[in-house]
């Protein structure tokens, strides 16, 4: 299982993004261009002391993702025509957040294999992107039993 960020445009959701990846052991594909100026030093304060735990990759643009791309490419979207909750997750699956303003092009949307919704209330318009990336990815998750195994 994987996390993919198409072009963040908020340094602090992407820290939060690395951070739940961290925490639940997942990869994240950070799609680039960023919103904002983004190197090591950024990439460092945005993730914390969570950096070291994160198996991160850049990717400089959609066609270098697109290369690179081992699994089955889920899109988290407003527009979903499935419900998350009722879609069969693969323990391979990519995740794809798009950017908080506008989501993906047309291009990312169609290339995607789902386009899966989180139910919320119709006079609400969407979570923010880590809050949904937490829930898509506990369902994930736990479907394929692949939260890390904490021992007690």
């Amino acid at each position: 299982m994987r996390l993919a960020v198409y072009q963040p445009e908020i340094p602090g959701n992407l820290g939060a993004l690395l951070r739940l990846s961290a925490c639940l052991n997942v990869g994240v594909d950070i799609i680039e261009p960023c919103g904002f100026p983004f190197s090591d030093k950024a990439l460092r304060r945005s993730a914390m002391d969570y950096i070291d735990a994160v198996d991160y990759q850049r990717h400089a643009d959609w066609a270098s993702f697109r290369a690179n791309q081992p699994g089955r490419l889920v899109l988290m979207t407003t527009k979903g025509s499935e419900s998350l909750f009722d879609v069969t997750f693969a323990p391979d699956d990519i995740l794809l957040m798009g950017s908080e303003s506008a989501g993906v092009p047309d291009e990312v949307h169609a290339s995607a294999d789902l386009r899966i919704r989180i139910p919320i209330r119709a006079d609400c318009r969407s979570l923010n992107i880590s809050v949904a990336a937490g829930i898509a990815l506990s369902e994930a998750l736990r479907q394929t039993r692949g939260f890390p195994h904490v021992d007690t």
